[in-house]
């Protein structure tokens, strides 16, 4: 009898230990991940647009104190439980910590240090509420796992039929790098850009982690020719990536999930930082695609917003068409538009932080905004809570990739987030054959 007891607490002193392991080495990714970003933003300098992607050694002290000053909230991703809010405010975090870095060395016009104070506590005041509310909804009825088998296949046919219809508007094979001119092109009918934005952002990716969570293999591949099905008739590199993105986050998610949100952001910088610094030029392809997309281009139009809406009327939130008709509004056409015809850098729509943000409420009242976004991704944390963090890695692979580069409104209208929420919902917590993980 001693000799079990023995047994029993020698394995719950093993179990501590681990806990206590734990939060070390979340502490020491995101460190490395920083010193990576911060290292990919310096070598974007004569890679990727220098015209905006500044560098200048003697704002290199200014960068690395702002940005360890912000760092001081990252503590948060250490001791908070992972939850949707924490693989979306990873995200943001980052994004919010490329800004700093690079408004240490910007020439637009704007008060820089104001604005790097109302980022800091904008991305404070979004990530207290979208990491600490994690508390389950009820759930007074709940659909049978048989039920829900058939919202899967109502799912995958509504999939294949959107890409279909898509491709009925036009269908080629083109190179990455003719994309541009293809989409400029395009006129898809809008209910039909609703439904391929809320397929590629939330169904594919929902019903694809379905099916591989259940070892149902050739339904999971399914899923991913859908999703490149989309490329040929959309131009959209979300399309050409997404299968090879959800595959990469199905081996992460094998980690456990506040892991594995790290992983996924600073293992595809890591490895642009280490091949363009040892293959060269033949890696500014994967440069531009990952660096410069995934950290670069997100803080870069927190850079450029800064400076339009510095000298031109706030929006007020008339960019959302729910609103325009109920308040003044300075803009004769989309914000990205507007971008396009005023700085070289193309249809530059930006996340929460610079549309519901700086755009509409201005630098001072942006902290409120964000907060106001936060709330909504608790909700979404309330209503996934029971279901397993591999589930939630995967089913959400692609809203981070969105939330980063559109507007708040426009991932919950547009990009269907309001859909994945109830998806969440509905799902059985027992779906993947046990009890659901907490």
């Amino acid at each position: 009898m001693a000799e079990s007891v023995n047994s029993v607490h020698r394995g719950l002193a093993g179990l501590f230990d681990r806990d206590q392991k734990r939060p070390l080495l979340l502490g020491l990714l995101i460190c490395l991940h920083i010193v990576i970003c911060a290292a990919s933003l310096r070598i974007s300098f004569p890679v990727y647009r220098s015209e905006y992607v500044m560098y200048d050694p003697a704002g290199l002290a200014n960068a690395i104190a702002a940005t360890a000053i912000f760092c001081l909230i990252a503590p948060l991703f250490v001791f908070a439980r992972f939850s949707f809010g924490y693989l979306c405010g990873f995200y943001l975090f980052t994004m919010v910590a490329g800004f700093l870095w690079l408004n240490s060395f910007s020439k637009l016009q704007y008060d820089h240090v104001a604005a790097g104070i109302s980022a800091g506590l904008s991305c404070l005041t979004f990530l207290l509420p979208a990491l600490l509310i994690t508390s389950r909804i009820g759930r007074p009825i709940e659909i049978s796992e048989r039920r829900f088998e058939r919202v899967l296949y109502v799912i995958v046919a509504f999939c294949l039929a959107t890409s279909i219809a898509a491709a009925t508007y036009g269908f080629h094979v083109v190179a990455i790098n003719d994309i541009y001119h293809y989409r400029s092109e395009l006129q898809f009918p809008t209910a039909l850009n609703y439904a391929i934005a809320s397929t590629m952002t939330v169904l594919i990716p929902f019903a694809y982690a379905c099916f591989a969570l259940r070892r149902r293999y050739w339904m999971a591949a399914a899923m991913l020719a859908i999703a490149i099905s989309f490329y040929p008739s959309t131009f959209t590199k979300i399309a050409l990536f997404t299968p090879a993105w959800l595959l990469c986050m199905t081996l992460l998610s094998i980690f456990l999930g506040r892991i594995a949100t790290i992983l996924s952001l600073f293992l595809p910088v890591l490895a642009g930082v280490l091949l363009i610094i040892t293959i060269g030029e033949p890696m500014r392809r994967y440069f531009g695609i990952v660096n410069a997309r995934m950290l670069s281009v997100p803080s870069v139009a927190m850079d450029v917003y800064n400076e339009y809406f510095a000298q031109h009327e706030l929006t007020h939130f008339c960019q959302i068409w729910l609103l325009k008709p109920f308040v003044s509004c300075a803009l004769k056409q989309q914000i990205s538009v507007e971008m396009n015809s005023t700085y070289p850098l193309g249809f530059l729509n930006a996340s929460l932080f610079a549309t519901e943000g700086i755009a509409s409420v201005g630098l001072w009242l942006a902290p409120l905004a964000t907060f106001a976004c936060g709330l909504v991704i608790g909700l979404g944390n309330r209503l996934s809570a029971g279901l397993s963090e591999r589930f939630i890695v995967i089913s959400a692979a692609i809203v981070p990739q969105v939330i980063t580069n559109v507007p708040f409104s426009t991932l919950i209208l547009t990009h269907g987030l309001w859909l994945l929420f109830l998806l969440w919902y509905v799902t059985p917590r027992t779906l993947f054959g046990g009890p659901a993980e907490h």
